[in-house]
């Protein structure tokens, strides 16, 4: 399959009023493949930062915790694209912290502040245009957000921040935050073969809520069955292609942010914005990846 425009895949309304396409990019991966190693290579990430925006793509999603020696997402991105394209939608996320020795205790309400100006410090900007608050690690908790939210919605009162989001969160706990403040979008852990957030993802369709799935393609490799491989080969597309393609059909409200650290593979995930994918073979996918699921318990 082709490069194809990006806006082909359409586009969402952030806080009903900032537009993005529906395929954007994350950069956790610039920095490196995994928290520890191996390092990417500094040219190589501004290249494919360059090149995703020469793309199209509209949507980066970072954090101050993306980094690996002295590689940092955020002074990737300021490096690159600084100064700004007016249209580009840069998205940070808060909460969890991190030294060069490893984790640290995560963020209090009186901590957010100075996470934010430091994502503002690290990237250029004087506000940022989304900040999630982001919950724990890769399983979610149920403890009360309503203090560290209230932090976050008193800095967008103040300018510092233009819309809020949640990541990695119950509906009990977006329930929690809404009645503090609007929650433009929620980053939860949800792909072809992890489709145990459906409820909350129907919550974000009813009340307009961006829906962006954090791992979309299911962490380091696409998922690797000869059911998915039969729709791919009848679209001439990518097994990941059709990943991405799925994640969009599956609800109006999706935003996929695949990240890579390959300029070759950046190209083949923005052209699976031209991908359209039937009905049928949709309910297909998305049975696979229920299928999928229950053999690898």
């Amino acid at each position: 399959m082709t490069h194809t425009r990006i806006d082909e895949a359409g586009h969402r309304l952030l806080g009903g009023e900032t537009r993005v396409s529906r395929i954007g990019f994350g950069a956790m991966r610039l920095p490196a493949r995994g928290w520890d190693g191996p390092p990417g290579d500094r040219d190589t990430a501004l290249a494919v930062l360059r090149g995703a925006v020469d793309l199209g793509v509209d949507h980066i999603d970072t954090a101050s915790f993306y980094f690996y020696g002295d590689l940092a997402a955020n002074e990737l991105i300021r490096t690159a694209l600084h100064p700004y394209p007016d249209h580009l939608v840069i998205a940070t996320k808060v909460g969890p912290r991190r030294g060069p020795q490893g984790w640290l205790p995560e963020a209090g309400p009186d901590d957010l502040r100075p996470a934010v100006e430091q994502n503002l410090r690290e990237l250029g900007r004087d506000s940022l245009d989304l900040v999630y608050l982001r919950l724990g690690g890769i399983g979610m908790t149920d403890e009360p957000i309503g203090e560290r939210f209230a932090a976050l919605a008193a800095l967008r009162e103040r300018g510092l921040v233009r819309h809020l989001g949640l990541s990695n969160v119950s509906g009990a706990q977006l329930a929690e935050a809404r009645a503090i403040a609007p929650v433009a979008a929620v980053q939860n852990h949800f792909h072809l073969l992890r489709q145990r957030d459906t409820d909350l993802l129907a919550e974000c369709e009813r009340e307009g809520i961006a829906y962006v799935p954090f791992f979309p393609l299911g962490g380091a490799q696409p998922p690797d069955d000869v059911r998915i491989g039969r729709i791919a080969e009848r679209h001439g597309a990518t097994v990941a292609q059709v990943v991405l393609a799925w994640l969009l059909a599956r609800s109006p409200v999706t935003l996929a942010i695949p990240g890579t650290s390959s300029v070759a593979h950046l190209a083949e995930n923005v052209a699976a914005a031209g991908l359209r994918l039937s009905a049928e073979e949709t309910a297909e996918l998305s049975a696979v990846g229920v299928r999928l699921s229950e053999e690898e318990k």
